[in-house]
């Protein structure tokens, strides 16, 4: 077979490079699109770069934040910390994978923003958890005979010193809290040590297994919509780009 001219290698590299680019230029326009249409489950970039500006700067938007210990518009929980709560029940993070719970972003560093029960029950932390407690509620109050859980994780460094209250020793088993308990400290503890999250809390609630323990809360379809518990718009399907604040609350605590 004769060789190519040399200004065929040309065209064809060329044409290579044209077609990459246009894949790649289709496939950011899409991307764009996805993120502005709000599609269910995305986090829009309207709401992302919300996050960002509360990152950079979080006195600059005082009325972006929630406060442990308030009340909105008669709710069963309180909120369990102050903060930004930057990604909701079901906010996409990957392809196949939606959140199953809230952050809470207080925007100070670690182990000084505090986290609190958000309703009363019974408190375990496992012997190899540094950083969650989960907590037993006997009865759902929105859905009566059904038990339910809190669950709060991210309370440690990221080499995994622990920030939570000394009253919660690893170990701890079905101990009776109050709603409003301190329970401790924000961190950025991501279980990997030497790559930590960002500060916050990651707060969920967990169903019951029908054997009395807590189902595996790593899965949506294992979670609840924490809307009706907090009194807050808080499903992305719902909620994509609307500030979550307590609209009508009772203060919180000083």
């Amino acid at each position: 077979m004769a060789p190519r001219p040399w200004w065929f290698k040309l065209l064809l590299t060329a044409l290579v490079g044209f077609v990459f680019m246009m894949v790649l230029g289709l496939g950011y326009l899409f991307y764009r699109g996805y993120l502005d249409r709000g599609s269910p489950g995305t986090a829009t970039a309207a709401r992302m770069g919300r996050l960002w500006a509360w990152f950079r700067d979080p006195d600059a938007h005082p009325e972006w934040q929630v406060h442990a210990g308030e009340r909105c518009a008669g709710a069963p929980f309180i909120m369990p910390t102050d903060g930004y709560i930057g990604f909701l029940w079901g906010d996409s993070f990957r392809i196949g994978h939606r959140h199953q719970g809230l952050d809470i972003f207080g925007g100070k560093e670690v182990n000084q923003t505090p986290v609190v029960a958000a309703h009363a029950g019974f408190l375990t932390r496992l012997a190899d958890w540094k950083s969650s407690v989960i907590i037993r509620i006997p009865e759902d109050p929105l859905n009566p005979g059904n038990q339910i859980w809190t669950y709060f994780t991210h309370m440690a460094s990221q080499s995994g010193e622990s920030f939570i209250s000394s009253e919660f020793p690893a170990g701890t088993h079905e101990l009776y809290i109050e709603e409003g308990t301190l329970l401790g400290f924000q961190g950025n503890y991501s279980g990997t040590p030497g790559n930590p999250t960002g500060v916050h809390l990651h707060f969920s609630i967990v169903k019951d297994d029908g054997a009395g323990s807590f189902m595996n809360e790593l899965e949506i379809n294992n979670t609840l919509d924490p809307t009706p518990y907090l009194g807050m718009l808080l499903n992305v399907d719902d909620s994509s780009d609307v500030v979550p604040v307590c609209e009508h609350g009772t203060p919180h605590a000083e």
